[in-house]
């Protein structure tokens, strides 16, 4: 038995190191081709990604009906439902990303030096990226779309989940490379959903470049646990909406509820309101109010449920008709842990906080230094704030909801970065690159 577990485990190996060997040739023809060939590339996978819906959208059905009947949350399905909405998104992007310029061969610095040679330091490929990634089947297409474009190779493995959705992506995205100047193998999918095969990519040194994980907080730490091939750190996104006693009271409700509601599944939802305490017995009830006729779930702080207690107890709130269900918010008290938490859900933290200073200490204690915003009419304060709090994204009177390839102009992305060293934020195609030294003379020798 112990034999046949060493005969299956090294099947396997053999398996994933095939597929990133399968990249890695693909990744040095892809290299020496031209902007124009990768391009065409591009458009060839849109097309074929939208001929293809229909197939795609019949295997995304399957896999969301067995994660519902697994025990999946309506928000972790959310995560990996797709629609033609969402599959037109995809074939969108991949049209963006075509249409940007390509950063490769660009000259970022160059320079004579006192002996003569001419330095130039120019953008190249990283080489082959292994993306690790839970239910999201957009990120097989984003992750391609952006590898190809900078000249890159990628080896996928999504989640167990979203197995077929993405054998069915695959397909149609090598359907459309077969079609153009530029070969079917810079894509690869590893179909086993044993763990192990996640740990082989992470440890595939002269393989694999880069690892990239997307998903929660166990997968990521996996990830930066196990790899010994280098990692971008992706985000866990526990943001928050900083709402400052200069606030406008409108702009902040209506930026709250987009950033937690809009898309209660995604890392870039809001998942902890802070309220300056100056502005708490006044604001707070209509906020409330507004969580609660959006189906929203609200852990409070005693400053929180006593408020909430007064302004049922005044009336203030009551309603005639279908307002009167909104009258008494669903709210409990906040627990440690619910500070902590990335809910990925109608479920919202909240915190009375003395001043601008506190809210900065409450994100530092337990951000994950991927989004925040503070909502003030106050300059100097928004400064402040900015110029002091820790995440990749920083908002002044806007929605979290905005850290996102996509809405940065970047036409798609590979995911959010929450550390600092190469990339940070949402992940285009210059954060898929690396720099080489080109060095040019005529005959200048080291004395």
């Amino acid at each position: 038995m112990m034999a046949h577990r060493e005969d299956l485990k090294d099947g396997l190996e053999a398996y994933v190191l095939g597929k990133a060997r399968l990249a890695r040739q693909a990744a040095a023809k892809l290299a020496a081709q031209s902007a124009e060939d990768k391009d065409e590339a591009l458009r060839w996978m849109a097309d074929a990604l939208w001929d293809e819906r229909r197939a795609i959208l019949a295997a995304n059905e399957r896999d969301v009906e067995a994660a519902l009947r697994g025990g999946s949350s309506p928000e972790r399905a959310d995560r990996l439902q797709l629609s033609e909405g969402r599959v037109e998104a995809m074939v969108e992007g991949l049209h963006q990303v075509s249409q940007l310029p390509c950063p490769i061969g660009d000259i970022l610095e160059q320079r004579t030096l006192q002996n003569g040679l001419r330095l130039e330091r120019c953008r190249v490929p990283i080489g082959v990226l292994a993306i690790i990634y839970e239910s999201r089947p957009n990120v097989t297409v984003d992750a391609s779309g952006l590898a190809i474009k900078t000249g890159n190779a990628v080896v996928l493995r999504g989640g167990s989940e979203a197995l077929g959705s993405n054998r069915a992506i695959v397909a149609a995205l090598h359907a459309g490379l077969r079609r153009s100047p530029v070969s079917e193998d810079v894509v690869q999918l590893v179909e086993s959903v044993e763990r192990h095969s996640v740990d082989v990519l992470l440890r595939a040194r002269g393989l694999v470049q880069l690892a990239i994980p997307r998903g929660g907080a166990g997968l990521i730490r996996h990830v930066v646990d196990t790899a010994t091939v280098p990692v971008i750190e992706t985000g866990v996104g526990n943001c928050h909406i900083y709402v400052d006693r200069d606030a406008n009271p409108d702009m902040a409700l209506s930026i709250l509820l987009n950033a937690k509601t809009s898309r209660p599944s995604v890392c870039n939802a809001a998942e902890t309101l802070l309220v300056d305490a100056a502005i708490a017995q006044k604001w707070l009830p209509m906020a409330l109010r507004g969580l609660a006729a959006t189906g929203v779930e609200v852990r409070g702080c005693e400053q929180t449920l006593a408020i909430a207690a007064s302004d049922e107890g005044s009336g203030c709130a009551a309603a005639d008709g279908p307002m009167e269900a909104v009258r008494q918010p669903r709210i409990c008290a906040a627990t440690e842990s619910d500070y902590e938490t990335e809910f990925l859900g109608l479920t919202l933290a909240v915190k009375v906080v003395d001043d601008v200073r506190a809210a900065l200490s409450h994100i530092e204690r337990y951000g994950t230094q991927h989004s925040e915003a503070i909502v003030t009419e106050n300059e100097k304060t928004a400064e402040y704030f900015l110029s002091h709090v820790d995440a990749a994204v920083v908002y002044h009177n806007a929605s979290t909801r905005f850290t996102d390839g996509f809405e940065f102009g970047f036409g798609a992305e590979i995911g959010i970065s929450t550390q600092k060293l190469h990339a940070r934020g949402p992940m285009g195609m210059e954060q898929l690159t690396s720099y080489q030294y080109r060095v040019r003379g005529t005959g200048q020798v080291r004395v």
